[in-house]
Formats: structure tokens, sequence, C-alpha cells
């Protein structure tokens, strides 16, 4: 018999579908970069202008799980896309509301946000389901980036550039590395959603009769070998997640399973304080059918840079 996929409290009214307020654990504080701490780091952070180590930003996909599965079912976890424009930092301690507004007519699409308790909002975008839904709140985003001129950080990196095929999987088990210094038996610990569907002990009650990789942890899985892309972004500088989307293709990612996986690089775009590389990731499942999609705008903060200012005014 097949188990409910989650017990979570939601608020159903008429045009929205509300989950409870969550405080997201940070799991990061030991995550390092080109040898150094990352943005998840207090003290890093902190010389940075942040309060503190910020949350990774999938984490919160976790939350808008329970209410996509509500509206769309099996398919959520089968063809399911969530696409997000990080707006605003959250950190350990504080509280957390997922929000998906309701698609009109039963439709595939529907617009998503995420709100602190004091009104800041987290991350705006979209959820869908299956390969004939709408644009993206990224697909689009894409098309209205301004080009990254005078890049210095970015200066040796080229649209189109393509990275080696990895082989990544993920055990319950298994250490994730220096990026994530943790397995996923121990983000299921401390999920903010779990799921009879996640966990060793249950998973053969799932609708696949095994245990799936939770949204959040695709990203993991995702950029488990990143490191060993050796794309020419120049450092140590400390970056963040700025719009993330993670897309299924063909059903959900089994705990266990090897995957291939190949980088490209998409776009590049800047603000005044980031220089952004946009990477679209694909996965191939053993039958070397394309299985999932991310897409990731990796923001570097121009001041982690050291030598950001000479350099730059060397372009001049």
């Amino acid at each position: 018999m097949t188990s409910a996929a989650f017990d979570t409290l939601i608020e159903d009214s008429e045009n929205t579908l509300v989950g409870p307020w969550r405080q997201p654990r940070q799991m990061l504080h030991a995550q390092t970069y080109d040898s150094h701490a990352s943005i998840h780091d207090d003290a890093t952070a902190q010389k940075l202008g942040f309060k503190g180590g910020t949350i990774e930003g999938p984490t919160h996909f976790s939350q808008f799980a329970p209410l996509c599965e509500r509206l769309w079912g099996k398919a959520w976890f089968e063809s399911g896309c969530i696409s997000a424009h990080y707006r605003a930092a959250a950190f350990e301690g504080e509280q957390v509301q997922a929000i998906v507004e309701k698609p009109t007519h039963g439709g595939n699409y529907a617009t998503i946000r995420m709100m602190k308790r004091d009104g800041t909002e987290v991350l705006r975008g979209s959820a869908s389901i299956g390969t004939d839904a709408p644009a993206s709140a990224l697909d689009i985003r894409l098309t209205e980036l301004k080009p990254l001129s005078d890049a210095v950080i970015l200066r040796d990196i080229k649209l189109g550039m393509t990275t080696a095929s990895q082989t990544v999987r993920m055990d319950f088990d298994q250490n994730m590395g220096e990026l994530y210094p943790f397995s996923l038996e121990q983000k299921l610990k401390v999920i903010t959603e779990p799921s009879p569907y996640y966990a060793p002990d249950s998973a053969s009650t799932s609708p696949w009769g095994r245990a799936i990789i939770p949204v959040e942890m695709l990203s993991v899985l995702f950029q488990h070998g990143s490191k060993k892309d050796r794309l020419p972004v120049r450092g140590p500088a400390v970056g963040l997640f700025a719009d993330q989307e993670i897309r299924l293709l063909r059903g959900p990612l089994f705990v266990g399973e090897d995957y291939r996986i190949e980088r490209k690089v998409v776009a590049m775009s800047g603000s005044k304080r980031t220089e952004s590389l946009w990477v679209r990731t694909e996965v191939f499942d053993r039958s070397d059918a394309l299985a999932a999609t991310m897409l990731l705008n990796l923001a570097t903060l121009k001041e982690s840079y050291a030598p950001y200012e000479r350099e730059y005014a060397a372009l001049k």
C-alpha cells in the first residue's frame, strides 16, 4: 500500500496554499570553497555585511513540496519544476513560510513565494509540472538579463563553455564532500518536511518502491562534483546562489543510483556587488536519457575578491 507523501498541515484557501511556519536548519557551517570558508560561515558572512551564515537557498524548496504535491499529486515528483529568484537571505532561528498561488482552471503552472515573519520576501518564482508548462520564472529572467561588461572575476569565462562528464550518486550515509559536509541521513533528521518516500525504512511504500531524493538534496547531488569542473573563475572569492531552478523530466531521482552530469555556461550577468555565472546542469540516468536539469546563478561578491579593484582599474 502506498503511503501519503506528507502529513504537513496546509492552509487551503480559495486562491492559495500556505504551509506552516518553519525554522530551517543551517548545515553548511563547515563548507569550504577554494580552501576558504563560505557565505554559510558566520565570520565570513559577517565580514561581507550579513548578520551570520546564510541558509542555503534550496533548503527552502522542501517547504514547497507538500504544497505542490497537494496541487499535482504524484506528477510533482516525476515532472515537477521549481524555479526561484532568491531575494533575501534567511538565517537559522528565523521562521519562514511557503505560499503557492493556485493555478487557474487546474493548470500546470503556479507562482510561489516565501516570506519571513517580518514580511521580508525570501524568494519568488514558479512551480510547474510537465514539459508543456508555460515558461518558468527563470526562463523569463534569462531573457531579461543585462550582459556582463568589464568582467573581472569571470574574465576568462566564455559563453558555451562545457565541463567534462562526471558520475555522481547519493547514498544515505555518504558525506557529500567539502561543499556539502553532511549526509542524506543527517539531512533527513532535520528536514522541514519529512516524507516516507525519503526514509530508508518506509521507502518501499512509495509509488516507486524505493527511496527518492528530496528536491532540496537534488541541488547537493548536482553540485557534488562541481569542484572538478575547473571553470576559470578567478578567486579565492565568496559566492552565493542568486537564482536556481530544478526540473525533473523522467520521474524522481533515487538514492543509491548513479547519474551522469554535464554542465554548460549559458549566461553571465552582473550587479553593483556581484558577477554572476549562470550554469545549466544536465543529469542523465543509466539509460543515458535526460532525467533532470538544474539552472544555477552563482553570484560572486566583488568585495570578497581581494584584487578586484586593481584588476578592474587595469581594464580601463
